[in-house]
């Protein structure tokens, strides 16, 4: 599947005249749950030549491939890439964190690290991650019996609720790293050992019961992060000299 995945790369650069500047694996396989038989979801962000980006209307912004082998590949042109930044998007901010990286230069990931960090906003981090525990609570999880699969896919966002509320930074994208923070209990480490445990030797489609006390732990999670979303302060202050500057020295 490498193999493949710089094969698309490759191909997409010749074919739309562009350089890859980053790629790496979105998703649950950067989060470190994936099933077998999960897809692979393949994120980059490219450039075009110089005189692209000297047209008057601008062009197409995005690039994306569905490829044999249940393989997405999906680019964000650099321009998009930093005006999206500058917003705190969390998804292209994991991008940069991911575990399972294609394709790198170092200093360009450097630069957009450093984007990130100036244009992370608290509130809006938390309240995206607080709407993805959320969404997956009441799709998955109101019943007495769920998929144990879906039990990380509201961890993984309340975790990194809590990562922002004590350190006010892009939270990291693997879950082993959020579960191993100061900030979480060793009394929680444990439970979730239990359910990394039981979800390794149960079928996809496999059904669990949900206990009484994480219940209730997920119940006070959403209301505590709900209440502590509205105690962060909004930036506004985004530093358009950096995104600018930055945007400059990846254009050929």
């Amino acid at each position: 599947m490498k193999e493949a995945i710089q094969a698309a790369l490759h191909d997409i650069e010749r074919e739309h005249n562009v350089r890859v500047l980053y790629a790496a694996e979105s998703g649950s396989r950067a989060w470190g749950f994936a099933s077998p038989d999960s897809d692979f979801d393949v994120r980059f962000v490219y450039a075009h030549a110089h005189d692209w980006y000297l047209r008057v209307f601008e062009q197409r912004d995005v690039i994306e491939r569905m490829l044999p082998g249940d393989l997405d590949v999906s680019g964000w042109e650099l321009r998009k890439s930093l005006r999206l930044s500058s917003k705190c998007n969390l998804a292209f901010n994991e991008w940069f964190d991911s575990p399972i990286v294609y394709r790198q230069d170092d200093v360009f990931a450097h630069d957009i690290r450093i984007v990130i960090e100036a244009c992370f906003q608290p509130a809006r981090a938390l309240f995206h991650y607080l709407s993805m525990a959320k969404s997956t609570y009441a799709g998955y999880l109101e019943n007495e019996h769920v998929r144990i699969k879906k039990l990380f896919y509201f961890l993984r966002p309340i975790l990194a609720c809590r990562w922002i509320e004590h350190a006010r930074s892009q939270p990291p994208t693997r879950f082993a790293a959020l579960v191993a923070a100061p900030w979480v209990t060793e009394e929680e480490r444990s439970w979730i050992a239990d359910i990394e445990a039981r979800k390794a030797v149960t079928k996809e489609g496999g059904l669990e019961s949900i206990p009484d006390h994480l219940r209730q732990w997920m119940l006070h999670a959403m209301d505590h992060f709900q209440a502590t979303g509205h105690q962060l302060a909004e930036r506004s202050d985004v530093d358009h000299a950096l995104l600018d500057a930055t945007l400059r020295r990846w254009i050929p």
